[in-house]
């Protein structure tokens, strides 16, 4: 393989540049390299990550398997088999493992640590520039993910607060704000999850914008289809992805059902204001806290794509292709991980028709 450094005079031309080897990056690498593309020469996998496992690697302690919503298998290779069916192993353990299996069986020869700074446009190719080098693409399958775009709305006085302030990005354990009282905020499974880890060693207050949806009986699959097709119809009209519980509401699991009977989710109302010592609702009565917790989502990390000017005056991306992967103003980007594909399951799909839809736009025809 040639030289990929930042010293190296000219950029590495390849067909297609895989950004991201998470989920989604790998299940688009394994069907480029299906597809008869060869690593290294044809395609080229770029990850920000020091080593294999995707955001997995940086969750908290406390998540383990038996903990997690479902880690699904990727193509070829059974997660079963991987994790060694014991469910108290962390997930920022046992998926790094898997996945770094999973590059070695199949041989997809990730770059990292690879930080790509920004694509442009060079005519009839992509310019991508990273900290490891040029490279020159035909195309490129972008699965960035959400991880490094954690999101804290704007709220009057969030500069003014004394106490403590993180996202769930941050989160490591509960034992940490023992004897501080703590306000979650946020309606999504991972704020229930740390509210009912939290309200185990401290008192707590929950806090969401609108009333949280618990759903009731299994998820199927034609729920799952219908969830995707909303989200899906977003994106194809070019608006931004709604949040994923906002679309199949929270599982009413034993777990959440213990916490109501310990009356832990007694939510409230979304606070006006943020004041030195806690929050202040609109009808003018206060909270003293000593930590808020965001647990208010993640945005898509597409900084590095701003230059191509693919976002609409909605700020949503306009996508098309099968599964809605493909970017409308430049067919050249796929976005896998995006919109009807942030999701384990999805980003699998995804990835399957992204490479065959590339390809075949790009006329790639396999080196071997």
């Amino acid at each position: 393989m040639p030289d990929p450094s930042p010293t190296a005079r000219t950029a590495l031309k390849l067909d297609i540049v895989v950004i991201g080897a998470g989920q989604a990056g790998l299940s688009s690498a394994y069907h480029l390299k299906q597809l008869g593309l060869v690593p290294g020469r044809d395609f080229l996998v770029l990850d920000r990550a020091p080593q294999p496992g995707g955001a997995w690697q940086y969750r908290w302690p406390s998540l383990t398997l038996s903990t997690v919503n479902r880690v699904h298998d990727l193509p070829g290779l059974s997660f079963a088999d991987s994790a060694g069916g014991d469910d108290s192993v962390m997930a920022s353990v046992a998926v790094p493992h898997y996945f770094a299996a999973y590059e070695e069986r199949f041989g997809l020869d990730v770059l990292r640590p690879a930080t790509v700074n920004v694509v442009c446009d060079r005519g009839e190719r992509l310019r991508v520039e990273s900290d490891r080098g040029l490279f020159s693409a035909r195309g490129i399958i972008n699965a960035t993910g959400t991880w490094e775009k954690p999101y804290i709305p704007d709220y009057p006085g969030r500069d003014s607060f004394r106490g403590r302030q993180l996202h769930t990005q941050q989160f490591r354990a509960a034992e940490d704000f023992a004897g501080q009282h703590v306000l979650v905020v946020g309606g999504g499974i991972s704020a229930i999850q740390l509210l009912d880890q939290i309200s185990r060693v401290t008192s707590t207050t929950w806090v969401t914008r609108t009333p949280p949806r618990f759903r009731e009986g299994p998820f199927d699959q034609e729920a799952g289809r219908a969830a995707v097709k909303l989200v899906e119809d977003r994106v194809r009209a070019g608006l931004p992805p709604n949040s994923v519980v906002s679309v199949t509401g929270l599982p009413m699991t034993p777990a959440i059902e213990a916490m109501r009977e310990r009356g832990v989710l007694e939510r409230q109302e979304m606070f006006s204001e943020i004041t030195p010592s806690g929050v202040r609702w609109a009808d003018g009565h206060s909270l003293d806290v000593d930590v808020i917790l965001w647990c208010t989502g993640f945005r898509s990390a597409l900084d590095h794509l701003a230059p191509l000017q693919l976002r609409e005056a909605s700020g949503g991306i306009t996508m098309t292709g099968r599964l809605a992967t493909q970017v409308a103003r430049d067919p050249r980007v796929h976005l896998v991980g995006y919109g009807p594909s942030a999701s384990t399951i999805g980003a699998n799909r995804a990835g399957a028709a992204a490479t065959r839809e590339l390809v075949e736009f790009l006329g790639v025809k396999a080196s071997r």
